[in-house]
């Protein structure tokens, strides 16, 4: 939730986002690759955590608030008018855990030609 208030969620929004948090880190969690832990991740699977659910969130409510958010290297940005911003702060988490994240499921597969 931390990461959340720090990304701009409001007090009136914790009711609603405590419980997205919770879930989003349960879905991480169950695509992590086999042996991977939440905790073997550091600080970047709580982060991503809060990012899909503030992107979630902004899906549920149709607002985004957030403007600007910088955590170590990661920066993220969100242009006026952008109605992608949920969509992608999830893409964005997606790519902050791929390093611990099982395969999408995309396979390149042999074509004889």
């Amino acid at each position: 939730m931390a990461h959340c208030r720090a990304m701009g969620a409001r007090p009136d929004q914790e009711e609603l986002l405590l419980p997205l948090v919770q879930a989003v880190s349960e879905q991480l969690a169950r695509r992590l690759r086999p042996g991977i832990a939440p905790e073997d991740c550091g600080p970047a699977f709580s982060l991503a955590a809060a990012m899909a659910a503030m992107g979630q969130l902004a899906g549920i409510t149709g607002e985004n608030e957030l403007s600007s958010f910088t955590a170590g290297e990661l920066t993220i940005r969100r242009e006026t008018g952008n109605r992608d911003a949920g969509d992608s702060l999830v893409r964005q988490a997606e790519r902050l855990l791929s390093p611990w994240l099982e395969d999408g499921g995309f396979a390149f597969q042999e074509v004889q030609g």
